[in-house]
């Protein structure tokens, strides 16, 4: 059984047609890689998974159940995440107090209880020992390199046991060695049984760690290929519509 489908799902905003009829599944330990132009309808895609708004028609499935998801508590209830672009993390506190922003650990009793900060720490450095991250729990996230803060808002996604990591363009704006530090955070997902699905425009890392690619062209799914099935040369043809479809 899938652990996540797509099924036919549309989605308008007013006469804008932003999806329109994308189906897709993907099983437990898969990497797909959403790949498209500005405006193909990754962003809508990510969202309506994510559980931010429901689409307009068709539906999501997660693990045999058909899920109608209007907020994103609910799809993180079902083990689905999300890892944005800006990664939403707060630069002036640790890598742990950023892994367990917003679901503290506490120690007491009411109205005295108190943050549990050893544990935050040792809980946050077994998660990123489990990523093979150098990511250090007590150090700044300002101090941080691009792949240590990607290392943090993966451990963050640990923290809840996602069975399915949304990736927002995580390899932009970073140097190379970062780029491979991240690329292995995927594979050490992938190891582990998470299935992720990464957004990029950067085909040499789809290319690396994605076991399919899925290309969409104004709302449209235009391919579903196995990686080892296809090529760069062809996946920039169908995104930019030299090709219409595979």
């Amino acid at each position: 059984m899938p652990l996540l489908e797509v099924r036919n799902a549309s989605k308008s905003f007013g006469a804008i047609r932003a999806l329109n009829g994308v189906s897709f599944a993907i099983e437990p330990g898969e990497v797909i890689g959403l790949m498209g132009d500005n405006g193909a309808g990754k962003s809508t895609m990510v969202k309506l998974i994510a559980g931010n708004f429901p689409p307009t028609e068709g539906e999501v499935v997660v693990n045999g159940e058909v899920c109608h998801f209007h907020k994103p508590i609910e799809a993180r209830a079902k083990g689905i995440e999300v890892v944005y672009q800006d990664l939403a993390i707060a630069d002036n506190l640790t890598a742990a107090q950023n892994v367990f922003l917003g679901r503290e650990i506490t120690k007491g009793f009411w109205p005295f209880k108190v943050l549990h900060k050893q544990a935050m720490i040792d809980k946050s450095a077994e998660l990123f020992a489990e990523l093979k991250s150098e990511t250090r729990p007590r150090d700044l996230v300002r101090k941080m390199s691009g792949g240590q803060r990607q290392a943090v808002a993966i451990a963050r996604t640990r923290l809840s046991q996602a069975r399915l990591v949304l990736m927002d363009e995580p390899t932009a704006a970073i140097s190379v060695r970062q780029v491979a530090e991240v690329l292995e955070l995927i594979r050490r997902l992938k190891a582990q049984g998470v299935a992720v699905i990464l957004i990029s425009h950067r085909m040499p890392d789809v290319f690396a760690v994605c076991d399919r690619i899925i290309v969409l062209r104004r709302g449209t799914k235009v391919a579903d290929k196995h990686t080892n099935q296809t090529s760069p040369e062809e996946i920039t043809g169908l995104i930019t519509g030299a090709i219409l479809a595979a």
